[in-house]
């Protein structure tokens, strides 16, 4: 696979700042050619690196992040004459804190580690992923562009506290409830079997 060097990286910043705009820009409309993977990773931390040094403006990290999508199994940086390939290894985005809304429906807003605000419910789905034979789990929310947010682990445990059981497809489930929508984490028996 090509590598885009440094130029690509200084094109791609300067598009994007004679794009920039309040929202994010629209880059789904956007199909420039692919020029390759930069030397850009996005650390299971969410600390991005350029060249293997942190990129330490998080002005610049939210402009990159603002397009970034996914294409099948690659991560890319978009712009209207360009496209680069990056690493993620784990998710693109963290979510960072949690803020539990009252009223008749319950909601979970989170806020990523770049600043994003994003409501989990039927739209913006929680997810979570077992690991290994431990049996545990990793939570993810759904950020947006085929994007996730890794929930980190003190988050985690605000979710498990406003668990609750329910019935699904014939099964006792414990999951989590955000605007009318549940997410299932496991069955209930493995839970208790836990605890």
């Amino acid at each position: 696979m090509a590598k885009a060097g440094q130029g690509a990286l200084d094109e791609i910043t300067a598009s994007l700042t004679r794009e920039k705009n309040r929202g994010l820009p629209p880059i789904e409309q956007w199909n420039p050619p692919f020029c390759g993977d930069i030397d850009m990773v996005i650390a299971a931390d969410g600390t991005w690196f350029y060249q293997k040094s942190p990129i330490g403006r998080p002005a610049l990290v939210r402009l990159f992040a603002s397009v970034l999508r996914r294409e099948g199994d690659r991560y890319v940086l978009v712009t209207p004459v360009e496209k680069v390939g990056v690493t993620v290894v784990d998710a693109p985005f963290l979510a960072v804190e949690l803020v539990v809304g009252t009223g008749t429906e319950r909601s979970l807003r989170f806020r990523t580690n770049v600043d994003d605000w994003v409501e989990a419910g039927p739209e913006h789905p929680l997810r979570f992923d077992p690991v290994g034979e431990t049996g545990g789990l990793k939570p993810y929310l759904y950020v947006r562009r085929g994007l996730w947010a890794k929930v980190t682990r003190a988050l985690y445990y605000d979710l498990v506290a406003l668990g609750e059981e329910r019935e699904i497809d014939g099964q006792r489930m414990f999951g989590v409830a955000s605007r009318g929508a549940f997410f299932p984490m496991a069955p209930v028996e493995a839970v208790t079997d836990r605890a």
